[in-house]
């Protein structure tokens, strides 16, 4: 695999929380992304919302389908421009792992109930499944990953949880957010290919579920210009062929766009190193307009479909199931597993075991504990 100079070189990694000696056939990064792979909380994904709960049906993405989406569109950007494309693959595959079940619903409510022990926050929980929350290995807890997987799962911290975490980890992955630097390109990269997964798939999902119609999406400029080429092309073309190829050429275009964009800006700036690419401003881009023909599509998502009623209706009962299950555990540790029941953290372990937690079991555990049938 041919790397830019700018790109991650595993060769040169930061190296890993406890060090051990290297793998015989595979790079820390490979190494990384196959532990990901065999976790725990990764298998738990495919049983996670991303927009719709996993029981309203079958062939809707859930966080495992859109982590694989969001690998597959990173990859394929990381080989043209010369980055790690297995540390892309790596961070993509990781970056959904501290999800709560319901979505952002869920951890809304978690980081109300938490809101006087520290908060809650899901790209922050990733960070804590695989430094603490894993249980594989005897010499140590979590999954031990490089420090560039972990630098790119963390995609967003406060000053407050960087300055922690600095003090745990001096010059770790949370410097960068007192420092006012990038991450890696690698991790940039995942962030873009995160939007564009998920703005193409909601659309998909939306129409699928009846909550947006084809002709609601006439109001986004992204979406007609590709039906448009499609009809251009194939006149006759009607309902699942034509969104599905809408949506394939849209999600080619934006892919090349940021191809290009991206280009245009490391040629501005020419870091020549991983570390250089640091100092500069985020590189991994869309032109302007893409921009903002991107920020016109995920308002009107934001508008028509995570707002749509049907959804609200199931994002309230979604809060009530947490907070009770929240209340619950908090009163009577003794319900939950012995592994967190026994903590001395006790309100962390109860945020830890309900983030854990796939749709349906926290579903089941609130009708257990509380007799009531929300869904």
């Amino acid at each position: 695999m041919w790397l830019a100079p700018y790109a991650s070189d595993p060769a040169h990694t930061r190296g890993r929380l406890h060090a051990e000696p290297p793998a015989p056939t595979r790079n820390d990064f490979q190494r990384d992304r196959d532990r990901i792979v065999h976790s725990t909380a990764f298998r738990r994904l495919v049983y996670k919302t991303q927009v719709f709960l996993n029981h309203e049906g079958d062939l809707f993405r859930t966080r495992l389908t859109h982590s694989l989406e969001v690998a597959q569109l990173g990859r394929s950007i990381a080989r043209a421009l010369g980055l790690n494309e297995d540390l892309v693959e790596a961070i993509a595959l990781a970056h959904d792992l501290g999800h709560t079940p319901f979505g952002h619903a869920g951890q809304d409510t978690l980081n109300e109930c938490m809101s006087t022990y520290g908060g809650f926050e899901h790209n922050l929980q990733s960070l804590r499944v695989i430094d603490e929350l894993e249980e594989r290995y005897p010499a140590f807890n979590g999954l031990n990953l490089s420090f560039e997987t972990r630098e790119g799962v963390l995609k967003h911290c406060s000053r407050r949880n960087a300055e922690l975490m600095e003090a745990r980890e001096p010059h770790g992955v949370g410097h960068r957010f007192l420092q006012g630097t990038q991450p890696s390109l690698e991790a940039q990269l995942c962030n873009l290919a995160d939007e564009i997964a998920y703005n193409a798939h909601d659309i998909d999902d939306g129409v699928r579920s009846g909550l947006i119609t084809m002709e609601q999406l006439e109001d986004v400029p992204l979406f007609t210009r590709f039906r448009d080429e499609t009809l251009s092309e194939f006149p006759d073309v009607k309902g699942r062929r034509l969104l599905f190829d809408t949506i394939r050429r849209m999600l080619s275009q934006q892919v090349y766009d940021v191809i290009d964009a991206t280009r245009d800006a490391i040629t501005e700036h020419a870091p020549s190193s991983a570390d250089a690419a640091r100092l500069c401003p985020s590189l991994v881009r869309f032109s302007h307009p893409m921009r903002e023909a991107s920020t016109q599509l995920k308002r009107f998502l934001f508008k028509e479909l995570y707002r749509h009623p049907q959804v609200n209706d199931t994002t309230v009962r979604a809060k009530q199931v947490i907070a009770e299950l929240f209340a619950a555990y908090v009163d009577k540790p003794g319900d939950m597993p012995p592994e967190h029941a026994q903590r001395e953290d006790k309100h962390r372990a109860v945020a830890d075991y309900i983030a854990g937690m796939t749709d349906r079991f926290a579903i089941r555990e609130h009708e257990r504990l509380t007799g009531q049938r929300l869904f």
